[in-house]
């Protein structure tokens, strides 16, 4: 016998879909703070655990993974305007640690910040 995922109610998905709408709006907005899942789930007037459901269903992905998207994407673009060395660019995106920010722009980009500039692929 197959068993089938159970179903979500329209109001359910739609609320999820809300809510996730609304935490991506703050995140674009305050990538550079300090965001924690906590925090951003007691703004929004709701619980951890439903903020994690609106991400896993409605962003189909977790918050973190979301939030550190948002960061690499404003990073590859900072780095391509070029007026900022790496560890400012890390800064930027809210990373205070250079070396925390090179490692997730590599896992995200597949190549270190550096070695892209140092290639000519950032003007």
């Amino acid at each position: 016998m197959t068993q089938t995922a159970p179903r979500q109610r329209r109001t359910t998905v739609e609320s999820r879909r809300v809510l996730f709408e609304e935490a991506a709006a703050i995140v674009a907005f305050e990538y550079p703070d300090r965001l924690e899942l906590n925090t951003l789930a007691r703004r929004l007037a709701t619980s951890p655990r439903q903020l994690q459901r609106a991400f896993a269903d409605a962003g189909q992905t977790s918050f973190r993974t979301y939030l550190r998207g948002v960061r690499m994407e404003r990073a590859d673009e900072l780095l391509r305007e070029g007026s900022l060395r790496v560890g400012e660019v890390a800064e930027a995106v809210g990373y205070s640690q250079p070396a925390q920010f090179a490692k997730a722009f590599r896992r995200h980009h597949g190549h270190a910040p550096s070695a892209l500039r140092a290639a000519g692929h950032y003007q």
